[in-house]
């Protein structure tokens, strides 16, 4: 195995070169080559479970949390939700050599601006393999290519995936290393990718706080990143109480390990005797260990419920457990407040009837996704209708919230004239 920095350099003058031939491809060439991806992810799903199974094999052996070993699974229903991504990128239309915004000018020319890709995404990822195709087929659609750094405990699954990713670009005429999977797990790999300006454009992490603390300290390539995902669901004084309670236990039970699952629930305390005994209960059924603010805590335990004090740093925690934090306040500005200090930006929620505390809640709180009577667990670029997600943004600079092809996009100006000059 050569050395890193050569490795790099191989991997990276590959992806420059093939993301030429992407930015010109036709939208007809990148739509063949996502839909012979999906037939493959379809007809090869006991290889891709096979490799997956070493992957859990190993990752249980050395005893890493069944959280994270759920992130990693790869499931009959992950392996379609894949496939299905490919086929709804392959219908969205293609925003590479759009042009908008055409305006004459007093000089005579006309100014407007074309979409057009980034280049070489660098994406490095964290236990999910599903994100190897979500990547590759955001990537081929939007023109661009791509590195992929997935985790050390995924190598065998997203090898496999990388695999056909090759067999159906090149189907479709398309360069086998657009898209590639890096050939090592050695972390001095992502180090050698941070700082590869030459080769990389923009730099796609999805990760926990330690990867993005040392991407932030030591990247030189742009960077569109994701923080924690510490997701509120706020219950306004004026509410629907079933709704609540449905969508309360969806957003933190339907899946826990999540990046948009609930960690943080804020009821309002003219609903909290009603609201608190019903959510706990069903909390409790579910194995949910709850952590309380004074005033939550003495409702649900006066319900014969169990429940712990929440402390301070419970606000600011990402669980991915079947653990939720509670709190009461006494006014949707208690709410919009405690979400902009102790939230990440990610995905946060209202379950109100009141139209001009769903309005506040949606201009006030500054995140990514702001949803109105709905669970945060539907923040996905694939619910969202964008096909899949390469990620989603916390961020504020060029894209926020789930990233799909128009974020992995820019804009150039275009000027059109008939032989004006400067004067």
């Amino acid at each position: 195995m050569p050395d890193i920095d050569t490795l790099m350099q191989t991997v990276g003058r590959a992806a420059r070169d093939a993301s030429r031939y992407m930015a010109a491809a036709t939208t007809a060439r990148k739509n063949a080559a996502l839909t012979e991806l999906a037939r493959l992810v379809r007809d090869r799903r006991d290889a891709i479970r096979e490799a997956n199974a070493a992957d859990l094999t190993a990752a249980r052996a050395a005893g890493l949390k069944e959280s994270f070993v759920d992130r990693l699974a790869v499931t009959d229903a992950v392996i379609e939700t894949m496939a299905l991504g490919c086929e709804q990128i392959a219908l969205l239309p293609d925003p590479i050599g759009e042009i908008k915004d055409m305006h004459p000018q007093a000089s005579g020319i006309v100014v407007g601006k074309m979409r057009v890709p980034l280049g070489v995404l660098g994406i490095i990822y964290e236990a999910r393999p599903n994100v190897t195709i979500d990547a590759a087929a955001l990537a081929i659609k939007s023109g661009n290519a791509a590195i992929l750094r997935g985790g050390s405990e995924a190598a065998n699954t997203n090898a496999c995936l990388g695999e056909l990713v090759a067999l159906a670009l090149e189907s479709a005429d398309l360069p086998a290393k657009a898209i590639q999977v890096a050939p090592t797990v050695d972390r001095a790999f992502v180090g050698a990718m941070i700082v590869a300006t030459d080769y990389i454009d923009v730099i796609i992490p999805r990760g926990g706080k330690s990867l993005i603390a040392r991407l932030q300290n030591d990247a030189r390539v742009p960077m569109i990143h994701h923080l924690d995902g510490i997701c509120h669901t706020y219950v306004d004084a004026e509410c629907d109480l079933d709704m609540a309670v449905s969508v309360s236990d969806n957003a933190k039970t339907q899946r826990t390990s999540p990046c948009n699952a609930m960690e943080t629930l804020l009821v309002h305390a003219a609903v909290a005797d009603v609201f608190l005994p019903r959510i706990g209960a069903v909390f409790a059924a579910k194995n949910v260990e709850m952590r309380a603010d004074e005033r939550a805590l003495t409702i649900l335990t006066a319900s014969g419920l169990t429940c712990v004090p929440a402390t301070e740093e419970d606000w600011e925690t990402e669980y991915n457990a079947p653990i939720i934090s509670i709190a009461v306040v006494d006014s949707l500005d208690a709410a919009i407040e405690h979400i902009n200090r102790h939230g990440s930006g990610h995905t946060d929620a209202i379950i109100t009837t009141n139209r001009p505390a769903s309005d506040r809640f949606l201009r006030e709180v500054d995140s990514g996704s702001v949803m109105v009577n709905c669970s945060t667990r539907l923040a996905d670029g694939f619910v969202y209708g964008l096909g899949a997600e390469i990620g989603i943004s916390t961020g504020k600079l060029h894209a926020r919230g789930p990233v799909g092809l128009e974020g992995l996009t820019s804009l150039k100006y275009v000027v059109l004239g008939h032989g004006e000059g400067r004067h």
